[in-house]
């Protein structure tokens, strides 16, 4: 049964507290934040969808080096980002790491296009799980459209986040635990039987990495972390926000990334090094399934169609925790209307906020639908993509300020922390956005696309530097407040 986000439970007071964050459920321990951002990530939706694409697209068995790699660039970025976060203790993240390192200006322009990347991923993401949801329904002779089955999503999400953000966590824990589940198993049939002709070192070889077109293979790989990033968000509701951020991050990120290496080395493995370029191009979408049926059983695939939209489900849940707790930290600095900032004093958690964009995600799967847009080739697949550059340059911004903000403190952290491993982020990120700028128009559809959507992701930067600079001239006060911490 869904309830509706706009009917809670009980009326329950809304308590504005001082510093923004008093009031807020202070539970989240390091394994349910990593249930989060890990469920983000969709490990499922990633193996069984993105792997394969990567093999095809890379032209190479190099799955697994792309994934170690854009693991090693982005452990560096959180050496800084972590760093920074005793620093800055608030739960903007990106919008509170950038303003203190580039400047009030950059920082609201930031937030702008932080709210925006998460906001139109999470609508590209309601209409793929739609679609899926329908497609799981119609095989049981359920005929339901996809945007019916997407706002009923939209009903579910917004009546979880809500309430308790440990109730999500929970949600989020016992569906991660299943499709990795689902996943290991699928690995560990392959490796016991061999794989297609024995193993191979192949994968793992140099020669093989610089085979076909490795940028590709890296800028796909790279967007499947997409996510992990979020752990900063949910500070304000940490036990010990001090060491359980920087724990769950690093956690995050290299389970994220092993776990993808290892499962796409298993892939290549069980398609045979010679046939796996040519099996994973011509059915993507049906690789995974195949090699459950090849080595496990037949009813794993089933067993995996389900898990896919749990796991959809999970990411679209786990996206929408992260807006709510993004607007709730921008009201408190008066970016966004102060009733967002409200705590639910029952639930404890920015429930207003999560009440706010459930309207809004709700609004936008009624438009899509009246409109008649395509869910796969224009929603998710433009909506995706412009996402994805936002967030790969937010990353960026990210990691130069994190140096910069460093060089000008008298106490800091290590060289290592402060300069070297955020410099290097830096420069590994620049790479991955000059990659995805190179190939936006494979990424949104053709070149019109991505014109017009690149222009839309540096108007959203610009719209908010210009809030900004029409606060400074309007409300000095208020301006100067925006590097107040809390």
């Amino acid at each position: 049964m869904t309830t509706s986000p706009n009917s809670p439970p009980q009326a329950t007071a809304m308590v504005p507290p001082p510093d923004g964050a008093a009031g807020l459920h202070r539970g989240l321990g390091v394994g349910s934040i990593v249930f989060m951002v890990v469920a983000a990530a969709a490990p499922l939706a990633v193996v069984t969808a993105s792997v394969p694409i990567i093999v095809s697209v890379s032209g190479s068995t190099a799955a697994p080096q792309f994934f170690l790699l854009a693991t090693i660039i982005l452990a560096l970025f959180s050496v800084g980002f972590t760093s920074m976060s005793t620093y800055v203790p608030n739960a903007g993240a990106f919008y509170s790491y950038i303003q203190r390192g580039l400047g009030r200006h950059v920082g609201v322009g930031a937030a702008a296009l932080a709210l925006g990347s998460y906001g139109v991923m999470l609508i590209g993401l309601y209409a793929y799980l739609g679609v899926a949801t329908a497609k799981l329904l119609a095989s049981v002779h359920l005929d339901v459209p996809w945007w019916g089955c997407a706002i009923g999503w939209v009903l579910i999400v917004g009546f979880l986040g809500y309430r308790d953000i440990e109730l999500s966590s929970k949600v989020l824990g016992l569906l991660l635990v299943a499709e990795t589940l689902a996943v290991v198993i699928v690995n560990v049939g392959i490796i016991s039987r061999g794989g297609d002709g024995g193993f191979s070192s192949a994968p793992l070889s140099p020669s093989e990495f610089a085979a076909g077109a490795p940028s590709l293979g890296l800028m796909f790989a790279f967007f499947c972390f997409i996510g992990f990033e979020a752990t900063a968000v949910f500070r304000n509701e940490a036990r010990d926000p001090d060491r359980t951020i920087p724990r769950a991050t690093y956690i995050a990120v290299l389970f994220i990334g092993v776990f993808y290496a290892i499962s796409a080395w298993a892939v290549v493995q069980g398609l045979g090094i010679g046939n796996a370029v040519e099996r994973a191009s011509a059915e993507p979408e049906s690789v995974v399934q195949d090699l459950a049926v090849s080595y496990v059983s037949p009813i794993l695939t089933d067993v995996i169609q389900v898990l896919l939209v749990t796991s959809f489900f999970a990411c679209v849940l786990s996206f929408h925790n992260v807006i709510t707790r993004y607007q709730f930290t921008l009201a408190g600095k008066g970016l966004l209307p102060r009733a967002m900032a409200e705590v639910d004093a029952r639930h404890r958690t920015p429930s207003r906020s999560s009440l706010a964009f459930s309207t809004v995600s709700l609004t936008a799967m009624v438009a899509v639908a009246v409109l008649g847009w395509d869910p796969i080739a224009q929603i998710y697949l433009w909506f995706s993509g412009a996402s994805t550059l936002g967030l790969i340059a937010l990353m960026a911004m990210t990691s130069l300020a994190v140096i910069v903000f460093f060089l000008t403190k008298a106490r800091r952290p290590s060289l290592w922390q402060a300069v070297i491993a955020p410099g290097l982020a830096f420069v590994g990120l620049v790479v991955i956005m000059v990659l995805v700028i190179k190939n936006f128009p494979l990424l949104v559809g053709s070149t019109t696309n991505a014109i017009v959507l690149g222009g839309v992701i540096a108007v959203t930067f610009a719209l908010g530097v210009a809030v900004a600079e029409r606060l400074r001239r309007s409300r000095p006060g208020r301006y100067r407040a925006l590097d107040e911490e809390g």
